[in-house]
């Protein structure tokens, strides 16, 4: 009966043998990838079409902020089913480095941990953390030259240089005020902002000697996990800061819960 929820109980059942169509997620398949971020996205499940938003977030709440993943025999397969799925299709061994962000569930240190019974020795594991606000910066010398530069068809600028110091003070003034908001404010302020590509910045690597690794390593095998993707937003920020900084490297993008139409918000 894959996973379904005891609502007398309040309580998820899981069986790894059956599913059914009552089913919240199935658990018999073996994973589901996408073209995402220009990358290849796999997740390990995903939710049922006649599952509510309530119903999701309660089984989101439970995957990620159990007491104790370990002590759970259900979650600990769950994740383990993911993760060995994951590992017969890309072959885990040939992978050189993990990227996370920083999260406060206990589902991407369990990950973590059970990735390294794949890995190569040299395995290295690196976290990216929130930025502060005033760290935030607009990329105005992009937002220029594909917008403020546009033109017409007889070839004349669409926008006169007064306009385009208009533009540009307006944006100034939007970033006076994002340096004053906190992180989740801002991250739900721009998400579909026009603004949003030239927004940068939002995550930055733990230590500076992480950030001067990564950008040191070419065409290596790098695997960005994060448990659970609905809107994409958090992976989206992930590759930005990693492409910041070189854009040579082999990246694959797994979550235990992902979903087929991600595209559609990320």
């Amino acid at each position: 009966m894959g996973i379904t929820y005891n609502a007398e109980e309040e309580r998820f059942d899981f069986d790894f043998l059956h599913d059914g169509q009552n089913d919240i997620i199935s658990l018999t398949g073996s994973g589901y990838n996408i073209e995402a971020f220009g990358q290849c996205f796999y997740y390990g499940y995903e939710f049922a079409d006649q599952v509510d938003g309530s119903l999701r977030s309660a089984f989101i709440k439970y995957l990620k902020f159990s007491e104790s993943i370990q002590k759970d025999s259900n979650l600990t397969q769950f994740l383990q089913k993911a993760v060995n799925d994951l590992g017969r299709k890309i072959d885990l061994y040939h992978y050189d480095l993990i990227v996370m962000p920083e999260s406060s569930s206990r589902v991407n240190q369990y990950l973590l941990r059970y990735l390294y019974r794949f890995a190569q020795p040299s395995l290295h594991y690196m976290e990216l953390v929130k930025s502060l606000p005033s760290r935030i910066t607009f990329d105005m010398d992009g937002y220029e030259m594909q917008y403020l530069n546009d033109v017409l068809e007889n070839g004349r600028p669409r926008y006169t240089p007064a306009q385009k110091e208009e533009a540009k003070q307006r944006i100034n003034e939007m970033m006076d005020l994002v340096h004053k908001k906190d992180y989740f404010t801002i991250a739900k302020d721009v998400k579909k902002s026009r603004f949003r590509p030239y927004i940068q910045r939002f995550l930055r690597f733990a230590s500076p000697e992480d950030e001067k690794l990564y950008a040191s390593i070419h065409n290596q095998n790098i695997l960005v996990v994060d448990d659970v993707t609905t809107s994409g937003s958090t992976l989206n920020e992930v590759l930005r800061a990693l492409r910041t900084l070189n854009d040579s490297n082999n990246i694959t993008i797994f979550s235990i819960l992902g979903r087929k139409d991600l595209m559609a918000e990320a």
